[in-house]
């Protein structure tokens, strides 16, 4: 069986985390996704998905997106059910997340004013370097001052 959902969208509000009786975290949001086609007003309509991430990528995720963010999301569809106060059973459908990716450059979040912001991660960083110090200088890059084209022959690639 397979159970996979993919998605790009923006999200519709600031992620809500909160923690479990037992300290884990938990983080629920909703992405808007479009629709690859119009309405008949000629209109792009969206889909509204709710989605749940836990644990460390929840509290990662909380700090690192806010409403109108652009992320890509992976993870299964997951059903389940309730009885709520009135004693109705509520059903609820959402993506339970795997992994996410940020879609926008750390400049498009400095644009935002927000109160209790926190940085973004540079996607440039390499966070699991070898050399045991993450200093990310342009100096560990060799060919970071050169602005000479390469010349290499298709007969030399090893592909």
């Amino acid at each position: 069986m397979i159970n996979r959902s993919v998605l790009v969208g923006r999200l519709t509000r600031d992620p809500d985390l909160r923690y479990t009786s037992n300290g884990t975290a938990v983080v629920t949001f909703t992405v808007a996704v479009n629709r690859q086609f119009t309405n008949a007003n000629g209109e792009r309509d969206a889909d509204f998905i709710n989605c749940v991430i836990w644990r460390k990528a929840a509290e990662n995720f909380a700090n690192f997106t806010h409403k109108g963010s652009l992320v890509g999301i992976d993870g299964r569809i997951q059903t389940r059910n309730y009885e709520n106060q009135q004693g109705q059973r509520v059903y609820v459908t959402e993506v339970v997340v795997d992994n996410f990716s940020l879609l926008e450059p750390k400049s498009a979040n400095n644009n935002q004013n927000r109160a209790n912001s926190a940085p973004m991660p540079d996607p440039n960083d390499s966070y699991g370097s070898n050399d045991g110090n993450n200093n990310n200088n342009v100096s560990d890059d060799p060919f970071a001052a050169n602005t000479q084209s390469i010349d290499i022959s298709d007969d030399d690639l090893p592909f």
